[in-house]
């Protein structure tokens, strides 16, 4: 019998694999043997939809059509040691900011786990757009952008999302900077300087204004330390403010996510840096890319209330819903940013029960399909045992992968402008075409 795949939520990609063709059957091991890769990376094909996989009766591990897998021999012409190639159509792109291989990644060729620990994330984000360190860094909010953000920011409804404040608040800082079109290295990196805590600020404040750390109004202090009333009326200590500058840090950038695509097409075209954030804002709101932390926020609650994860995994299978914060295209094991976020979360006091909870719906999915947790999973527990709204993990990833859109404009603004002009393949009706009457004339 067929057995569908568990439904996950892995982000940037997803897909439901389709069931193979019948014919002679290789083993996990077999089919890792034929395409020279690690049994891991088997499933991170059959993750990507360029592998299908089926249970038999008899058969403890999934098993493989051996047609397909000798075609995707062939279509790779090598045998891949370390992760599966990018995908047909994919765009390749050279960027000196991030790589990610053997289940690592690096900022320009450093650990970036190892500089999330060590250093903040204005430090990390200046390590990405210079390639310089510059310990104890701290960035400050031009007045007039920050109150032309604040302006726009406070006449949104009270129902508007963090994602809908922070794109209001871009394009309200753009319209404060006369600046903005000089896309010298110099002057991006003013601008970058002055948005990114721009948008920290422009963010209400959830604890009131007389609580502790808000006095100034938010302006002072790490950028972390000023997100954090925006995102929690709890007061912030030094545990759980530590997970939040590195969950900044590490966020800060990872490759070519989709909404660093967009960003880049949008420098491509020397869109000044407001308007390549407001690009990656765009598609970061995407429930499969930035928004895909509620989604894991809203399952760990509901997990956390009934006390198991397993009837909360069951109706989202039940339900066609994907499991959120599950499995990673680019990990064949669970996500190095998760892994960082949980080790820091268990010094969080009262983080365990979101913490347990996490660990259960692994557990649970565990069952049937190997998916590992991801970044996503590691922000809802932080916002569920912080007492953090839904979208809080958004409104990180938001402001985090802001430094990382910015870096990749730097890059782009360098290059040939518009170099990224795909063809459309027409498949439409073939002219000539009769010319269209208005809808319900008679001829």
């Amino acid at each position: 019998m067929t057995r569908e795949p568990v439904r996950d939520g892995r982000t940037d990609e997803t897909a439901d694999a389709p069931a193979p063709p019948a014919g002679r059957r290789l083993t996990t091991r077999e089919t890792a043997e034929l395409l020279g890769v690690k049994p891991e990376t088997v499933y991170a094909y059959v993750s990507r939809g360029q592998l299908s996989s089926v249970r038999t009766p008899g058969n403890r591990g999934s098993v493989f059509d051996a047609a397909e897998v000798e075609s995707l021999a062939r279509r790779t012409g090598r045998r891949e040691r370390q992760s599966p190639p990018p995908a047909a159509g994919e765009p390749v792109i050279r960027t000196g900011i991030t790589l990610i291989e053997h289940d690592r990644y690096y900022f320009r060729g450093v650990d970036a786990t190892e500089l999330a620990r060590r250093h903040g994330f204005e430090e990390i984000a200046e390590w990405i757009w210079t390639g310089e360190l510059r310990a104890g860094v701290r960035f400050t909010a031009p007045p007039e952008s920050l109150a032309a953000a604040r302006r726009a920011v406070a006449a949104l409804p009270g129902h508007s999302g963090s994602t809908d404040r922070l794109r209001v608040a871009v394009v309200a800082a753009a319209t404060a900077d006369p600046l903005r079109f000089d896309l010298s290295p110099r002057g991006v990196l003013s601008s970058a300087r002055g948005l990114v805590p721009t948008l920290v600020g422009a963010l209400p404040l959830r604890a009131g204004p007389s609580a502790p750390g808000t006095e100034d109004g938010g302006t002072a202090g790490s950028l972390a330390g000023r997100l954090w009333p925006r995102l929690s009326a709890a007061p912030a200590d030094a545990p759980s403010l530590a997970v939040l500058d590195t969950a900044l840090g590490l966020l800060a950038d990872h490759d070519l996510a989709a909404s660093t695509l967009a960003a880049r097409v949008a420098a491509s075209a020397h869109a000044h840096p407001y308007a390549v954030v407001s690009a990656g804002l765009g598609v970061l709101e995407g429930p499969l890319h930035g928004a895909a932390s509620g989604l894991a926020h809203r399952m760990l609650t509901e997990v956390v209330d009934l006390g198991s994860a397993a009837p909360v995994v069951a109706d989202h299978l039940r339900t066609g819903r994907r499991v959120p914060g599950l499995g990673h295209r680019l990990y064949t094991g669970e996500d190095p940013r998760a892994e960082v976020l949980f080790g820091l979360l268990a010094e969080v006091p009262g983080a365990a029960p979101a913490l347990e909870a996490a660990r259960d719906v692994v557990a649970t999915t565990a069952r049937h399909t190997p998916l590992h947790a991801n970044v996503d999973l590691a922000l809802a527990v932080l916002s569920v045992a912080c007492r953090m709204p839904a979208d809080a993990g958004e409104a990180v990833f938001a402001v985090a992968r802001t430094a990382g859109w910015i870096a990749h404009a730097l890059e782009e603004y360098a290059e040939r402008p518009l170099r990224m002009r795909p063809s459309g393949r027409y498949e439409g009706p073939r002219p000539p075409q009769p010319f269209p009457g208005p809808a319900g004339s008679a001829k």
